[in-house]
Formats: C-alpha cells, structure tokens, sequence
C-alpha cells in the first residue's frame, strides 16, 4: 500500500498508540496534543516535526482522538480548525465518543470542503492502540472508506463497515458504551459484595474470571482493584460523559434505560469523592466508602 501523510490529533492514551502504530507501518506521521511532552516523545520516537497549520494542506488522512465532541467540532472546525486547509480528497477519522447526529453534521460540513469523513470509533484499550489491534466501527461513503484504508490497515485488527453514511458507527460505540460502563460499574459492585462475604478481590478474579459472571471488562478492570493501581488506562471521567451519551440518544428514542442511568450515578459519585482521573476501576471505591470496606493497597 502507498505510504501516505497522516496526522493524529490527541495523544492520550489511545491516540499516543494509534500514532505509533501508523508511524511502524510506515507512514510520515505527525503527533499533536496540548500535552508539549506527548508531542516531544513521540517525535523522539520518529514523528515528524511542523506545525500543524503548516502541513496540513499536505495531509492525506488526519485523525482525531480527543476527548468529546465539543473538542472534536473544535479541532476540525474552530478558529484554528484543521478541515479548512486540508487538501480536497484528503480523510478525517473521528474516533472521540459522539452522538451519532453529531458525527452526520461534521459529515456533511466537511463534504462541503471536499473533505472525506470516517465516523470511526474505536474500542479494544490503550494496549491495543500500542499494537494496531483496535476494534474500529466505521460508517461512512466508499470514498473514505478507500481514504482511510492505510490508517486502518495499520491501527485496526478489526474493521466494522457499518454502513455507507456517517452516524452508524458512532450508534454501535453508544450500544458497546452502554455495556462497557454497566460492566466496569458492576464488576465493581460484585468484587466489593463478594468482600463482605470474606471473598478477597485477588479470589473474586480467579475464580469469577473461570466462571459464566466474567466479562472482558472485569477481566481487564479488576486486576487493577487487585493490584492497589489506579494509573488512567481509561478515567473515570470517561463514564458520565459517554453513558450520558447513551441516555441522550435513549431519551430522544424514548428508551428507558435504567440500568445504564444507574451505572452512570456511580461514575458520577466516583468523580464527586475526587477520583475522577484515576483508572475507572476507581468505581469501585464508591461501593468500598458506603459499606466501611478497605480495598488493597488503601489503609483501614
């Protein structure tokens, strides 16, 4: 495949990987972030240099990994937004969590400039990221499909065509939130039940993880619990934004939801107690306060 210029924008934990994951396939890549250090070793790791209102009318692909979809309208389309100087032909991939409305509006604003887009959200975590094994669920035209094929060539072990317009991959990221923020919150909910009951958390995974209860994300997110180490794979802070995401889109559905409304309350109690940018394991810590448990790695 012809090698091309890309540039990721947000080198959080999941963009830091998928830019390192361009760049080994081969790829002039450019880092970006507010974060000067992010930016500094990624270009020590062979990232390209310049700034962004400067090689951006050479850009081929450009993808965006911030938090939401404020910063996303932002960087495509703020005072310094990038879709104004990309070169027609050229591919956004937007991968933040968004309403799907959203992602058909930036869709559409950015076929205005003759600009592809790629409603791309990504799911599989940060290692996944670092090893260009993401799960991306992508919708869009079979022009940013063909745009966007080197970039996911070289960051997804498994590309989901979801349809020929922008929306329906971010409808598919709301469905998969919905269960990864129930899961992490339940998880929790059950390692601390189990701890009243003289089930140690290093017990609860062992056995659970072997059992018909398990989930990928008590398998990921309850070593953690474990190991006494809240360092931000994905933050608790993540959690209000995109369940409430999913409630939005249920409400304008008229869905009831409350399962997921009762998941998101526990995120919300976790940031309140000041936890929100430990790792949303960290919900667990909610449960432990309200019953008088100390979890490993906390004094009594």
């Amino acid at each position: 495949m012809a090698k091309i210029k890309a540039a990721v924008i947000g080198l959080g934990s999941m963009g830091y990987g998928i830019a390192s994951s361009i760049l080994r396939a081969g790829h002039e890549t450019y880092g970006f972030d507010i974060n000067e250090d992010a930016v500094a070793r990624f270009r020590a790791e062979g990232g390209a240099a310049g700034d962004l209102g400067v090689v951006a009318g050479d850009l081929d692909a450009v993808v965006v990994v911030v938090l939401n979809a404020a910063q996303t309208e932002a960087v495509l389309f703020g005072e310094s937004g990038v879709v104004a100087n990309l070169k027609s032909g050229a591919v956004v991939l937007a991968c933040a969590t968004v309403p799907p409305a959203f992602a058909r509006n930036m869709a559409d604003r950015c076929a205005e400039q003759g600009v592809h887009y790629l409603d791309a959200p990504i799911s599989g975590g940060s290692a996944k990221a670092a090893s260009g094994q993401l799960s991306i669920m992508a919708s869009g035209t079979a022009d940013a499909f063909a745009a966007a094929a080197p970039v996911l060539d070289a960051t997804a072990e498994t590309v989901f065509e979801l349809g020929d317009a922008a929306g329906a991959g971010s409808a598919m990221k709301a469905v998969n939130q919905l269960l990864a923020g129930v899961h992490i919150a339940t998880m929790a909910e059950a390692l601390t039940f189990g701890m009243t009951q003289g089930v140690t958390p290093e017990k609860f995974v062992e056995v659970i993880s072997k059992c018909a209860g398990t989930s990928w994300m008590l398998e990921n997110r309850a070593p953690h619990i474990v190991a006494g180490d809240y360092t931000p794979h994905s933050s608790v802070n993540i959690w209000p934004k995109d369940l409430g995401i999913v409630l939005d889109i249920a409400k304008s559905a008229q869905f009831s939801a409350p399962i997921t409304a009762a998941a998101l309350q526990q995120f919300v109690a976790a940031a309140g107690m000041g936890h929100g940018w430990e790792d949303d394991a960290a919900v667990a810590k909610v449960y432990a306060r309200n019953a008088g448990l100390t979890l490993p790695g906390e004094q009594g």
